[in-house]
């Protein structure tokens, strides 16, 4: 299990009423269900229409199980922007 920095952006943020928070988990599908542990209601929503960097590689299509989370690395949560 790794630990690391979960950072949230503009309605990830407002959704989990934090900019950041930490992790302990191997995966990025074991940060995530952590997540909507901790935080029940609006955030789950927002994650599902969300993209995520890790370590500022894109995850893509990968499933979130496969996606290995490194010690100290960082978990960006990125819901659609508007605007072009």
């Amino acid at each position: 299990m790794a630990a690391g920095t979960i950072r949230y952006w503009a309605a990830a943020k407002a959704a989990a009423g934090t900019a950041e928070e930490p992790y302990a988990a191997a995966t990025l599908a074991e940060a995530l269900d952590a997540v909507r542990a901790r935080h029940p209601g609006e955030l789950s929503q927002v994650l599902r229409r969300c993209s995520f960097l890790i370590d500022g590689d894109p995850v893509g299509s990968r499933g979130h199980e496969t996606v290995r989370l490194a010690e100290g690395g960082t978990v960006e949560v990125l819901p659609p922007f508007a605007g072009g």
